[in-house]
């Protein structure tokens, strides 16, 4: 893993040529599944896109990184744009059925978030989405390291105008961070730069 850590790096042009098979998609799908969020109440959604079309309209919006429109697929990282009473019960609903907990035992937890959540503000609640939106962005980063997938992390682009390319409003949610993956072009001179990282005593404290 430590190599395939020290392979990555963010990619700055992607071969066009090569396209992702279904089968690493298919991987990095359950990856984001699979982040762990904060109390388990996963707000967020992955929206991936192949469309060399909007791809292109994408681009405009992204403060012209290239990267957006070359990649094999965008991956669009969105945040719930309402966590409420509503939200909150369907996750309990998916705890019961799938660990049969009896309704008893989950109720004190659920009432507690049903109760935090109605008293944080709009802001407070898509802050919170936002970080937990990081989290999938470093445990798709790591697959994508795992699997010799090229990525770029993103968060320069205007949100607004990809939720509106992509219709993100009408499914209630709205994007948060940009994750372009393919495969690196043979030119870009960035693949063979030297990592700079602070050495580890400067960024790790032990007791």
């Amino acid at each position: 893993m430590i190599d395939a850590l020290e392979w990555r790096y963010a990619t700055k042009k992607f071969d066009d040529s090569k396209s992702i098979d279904s089968n690493k998609i298919e991987l990095l799908k359950k990856g984001f599944n699979l982040t762990p969020t904060s109390y388990g109440l996963q707000p967020l959604r992955l929206v991936i896109v192949k469309n060399q079309d909007l791809k292109n309209k994408l681009f405009e919006h992204s403060y012209n990184q290239i990267q957006v429109k070359t990649a094999s697929h965008v991956l669009v990282i969105c945040i719930e744009n309402t966590v409420d009473e509503e939200f909150i019960n369907h996750n309990f609903e998916l705890q019961k059925e799938i660990r049969e907990a009896e309704d008893e035992i989950v109720k004190p937890f659920r009432d507690f978030l049903i109760k935090d959540f109605t008293n944080r503000n709009d802001q407070q609640i898509k802050a919170w989405g936002i970080n937990q939106a990081y989290l999938a962005m470093g445990n798709l980063l790591t697959i994508c390291a795992a699997e010799k997938i090229d990525a770029c992390p993103m968060e320069g682009f205007e949100s607004h105008a990809y939720d509106d390319i992509l219709n993100l409003k009408e499914k209630g949610i709205s994007s948060a961070l940009v994750l372009p993956v393919g495969y690196r072009a043979k030119d870009d001179k960035f693949a063979d730069f030297k990592k700079v990282r602070r050495p580890q005593e400067e960024t790790i404290i032990e007791f």
